[in-house]
C-alpha cells in the first residue's frame, strides 16, 4: 500500500494474534475522526508458545512470518505514521530480545513494548475515541490473551488502570490443557481468577460506575455467542451474568471445547473460550456487573489516536 499523507497505521502484537490497522483522520462536527482503511489479523497464538518462559521456535517463526506480511503492506509509510506495540505475550517471554531483533526487521518498524498500564492507557483512549462524548463514569474490561486490563475512566480521562497478567490463552492453557473441560477445572479457574480481580478491585468499587464496557476480542466473541444462540435474558443486548452461566453449562455438557458446536464461535476463538468465559464470569462478580456492551474500538484505535494527535 503506497503511502497517502492522510494515512496511519497501528499494529498490536497480541498475545493470541497480531493486527494491523490503517487508518485516516477525518475532519467532522465531532472534531478528528478515525476512518478505519484496512485491518489484518494473524492467528499468531503467541502465548501457546510459552516454553518455560521462552517463546518456543514455532511461536517465533509464526510472530515473524506474519510481522513479514505486515511490512509488505507498509512499505512507503514514513516511520512517524507507524506505531507497533508489543504487549504481555512479548513483555514476558524470557526470549524477547532474541523475537524483537528479527520481528523489527521483517516489519521495517521500530516495535514497543509497552507497560501494563500504557497498554490500559491506549485501550481507553480508543475506547472512549469512538464513545458519544459523556460525563459518566465508565468501567472499561480488556481480556487479552495474556494479561487483562481495567480502566475506570471519566469521560475520554482514565482515572484508574490496573493490568492483571492473566489473559484468556493463558488461563486456557493453565486450567484447560488442550481443551478439555471439567467442572472442577471450571471452579478452580473461577477461584484463581476472582483472587487476582479482588487484589484490585477495591479501589474501583469505591469509586463506583455508570455503564461497563468489554473493548476485546474476548468481549466481542462472547457477546457474539451469547446474542446468536439466544443466552441472554430476553430482550438484553452485550453481555449478562444469566448469559455467561447459560453458556457455562453449555461448556460442561462437553468434555472437550473442540465438541462444543455453537453458532457464531469462529474456529480461531474455540480453543481460549474456557479462560476467556471463566475471566468474564470471575470479572462480572468481583465488580457486581450485570451487563456489559462489547467495543469494537481499543488498543489499536488508541495507538492511531496517538499518533494522529502527534501530527
Amino acid at each position: 500500500m503506497k503511502d497517502d499523507a492522510s494515512l496511519f497505521a497501528a499494529i498490536d502484537l497480541g498475545s493470541n494474534a497480531f493486527r494491523l490497522m490503517i487508518g485516516q483522520s477525518v475532519r467532522s462536527r465531532k472534531g478528528l475522526q478515525i476512518q478505519e482503511v484496512k485491518t489484518l489479523r494473524e492467528p499468531v497464538r503467541l502465548a501457546e508458545g510459552f516454553d518455560g518462559g521462552a517463546l518456543d521456535a514455532l511461536a517465533l517463526d509464526r510472530g515473524w512470518q506474519a510481522l513479514a506480511r505486515f511490512g509488505k503492506k507498509l512499505r512507503g509509510f514514513e516511520a512517524g505514521r507507524v506505531r507497533a506495540v508489543a504487549t504481555s505475550a512479548v513483555r514476558e517471554a524470557d526470549n524477547a530480545q532474541l523475537f524483537l531483533a528479527s520481528a523489527e526487521r521483517h516489519l521495517g518498524f521500530p516495535i514497543d513494548v509497552i507497560c501494563g498500564h500504557e497498554e490500559a492507557r491506549l485501550v481507553y483512549a480508543g475506547v472512549t475515541h469512538a464513545l458519544p462524548s459523556a460525563d459518566d463514569l465508565r468501567l472499561v474490561v480488556d481480556i487479552g490473551g495474556g494479561s487483562t486490563e481495567l480502566i475506570l475512566g471519566q469521560g475520554s480521562q482514565p482515572l484508574l488502570t490496573e493490568s492483571i497478567a492473566i489473559g484468556s490463552g493463558t488461563l486456557s492453557t493453565r486450567f484447560f490443557r488442550g481443551g478439555d473441560v471439567s467442572a472442577s477445572a471450571l471452579q478452580e479457574a473461577e477461584r484463581f481468577a476472582i483472587l487476582q480481580f479482588e487484589k484490585v478491585a477495591r479501589r474501583y468499587r469505591a469509586q463506583g460506575w455508570q455503564q461497563t464496557i468489554g473493548s476485546s476480542g474476548t468481549a466481542r466473541m462472547l457477546a457474539k455467542v451469547l446474542k446468536t444462540n439466544r443466552l441472554n435474558d430476553f430482550g438484553q443486548d452485550g453481555i449478562t451474568y444469566g448469559g455467561l452461566l447459560r453458556l457455562s453449562l453449555l461448556l460442561l455438557k462437553v468434555n472437550n471445547v473442540q465438541q462444543l458446536k455453537l453458532a457464531g464461535l469462529q474456529p480461531h476463538r474455540q480453543s481460549i473460550l474456557p479462560g476467556g468465559l471463566v475471566l468474564m464470569l470471575a470479572a462480572f462478580k468481583v465488580f457486581g456487573i450485570a451487563q456489559m456492551l462489547p467495543s469494537e474500538p481499543g488498543l489499536r484505535l488508541g495507538v492511531l489516536h496517538g499518533l494522529m494527535s502527534q501530527h
